[in-house]
């Protein structure tokens, strides 16, 4: 898959519905517009060595058992504790190689997985910690891939949402904090977290590239395009940064005068 390809697919998977949306493909492409030598077989060959695996546990082991053991265990699928910030965690495709990831890169893996093998899972758009909530005739659970997929009883979620700064009236509310979030969330939010530390580092043409997949994703919100615009004035690319101002507020005209502002500063640069 070369560079245009992968952004041609994610401009298609933007345009699917939630229930269509090719969440492991989608993430590949992700991984390749951001560094076109990735070998994406790697990521396709994990994938499919975890469906075969899991369908064998899953006639002898509950569900949430099952996966925890085929994706941890088998798989040897991991939170990367020690290098935390290497950027390599938020690549699904690094990912298949290091065993080691992000919460929300290794729960794609889950996900997908998961839905191959007929169970019903989902990601929960979690604040500071992505999870996920997998259906069982118990009722739902929560379930951390971060910590080798393992469930997290209501009182930790609760207390997880008090220190990410949840009133208490809010981290009491197991049905709000286990939300289902869609997959086009769910990669958003990964790609989010290049863009941010991208920006953090100052390297501009990361974070443009990171924001510019968001906007393919949901080339309906003007967003992105506000993050394209900034990466691309801090490269010093005003005309580009003015286009994708523009752009905003073409899609979204209550964004039409924090924009309009923005790209005025950017204007006067140009003179």
């Amino acid at each position: 898959m070369t560079q245009d390809e992968a952004e041609s697919l994610l401009r298609e998977a933007g345009k699917a519905g939630d229930d269509d949306f090719p969440l492991l493909e989608a993430a590949i492409a992700c991984a390749v517009h951001e560094d076109p030598a990735r070998n994406a077989e790697h990521a396709r060959d994990l994938a499919k060595i975890g469906v075969e695996r899991l369908s064998e546990r899953l006639r002898r082991e509950s569900p949430e058992e099952a996966l925890a053991e085929t994706m941890a265990g088998d798989l040897g699928l991991t939170g990367d504790l020690f290098t935390y910030e290497h950027p390599d965690n938020a690549c699904v495709v690094a990912v298949a190689e290091r065993r080691r990831g992000l919460p929300v890169a290794l729960g794609i893996y889950y996900l997908h997985v998961a839905r191959r093998c007929g169970l019903t899972v989902q990601g929960v758009d979690f604040p500071g910690h992505f999870l996920l909530r997998i259906e069982t005739p118990e009722g739902p659970l929560a379930l951390d891939p971060f910590s080798e997929g393992r469930v997290v009883l209501p009182s930790e979620l609760t207390r997880r949402a008090l220190h990410a700064g949840l009133t208490p009236n809010v981290a009491d509310r197991l049905d709000r904090l286990m939300a289902p979030a869609s997959d086009r969330e769910v990669l958003i939010r990964l790609q989010n977290n290049v863009f941010a530390r991208a920006a953090n580092a100052r390297d501009y043409g990361q974070a443009e590239r990171a924001a510019l997949r968001r906007a393919l994703l949901d080339p309906l919100d003007h967003r992105p395009w506000l993050d394209v615009a900034a990466a691309r004035e801090g490269q010093g690319a005003l005309a580009g940064a003015l286009q994708a101002l523009a752009t905003a507020s073409a899609l979204d005209g209550g964004a039409a005068l924090a924009a309009r502002a923005q790209r005025e500063r950017v204007r006067l640069q140009l003179n």
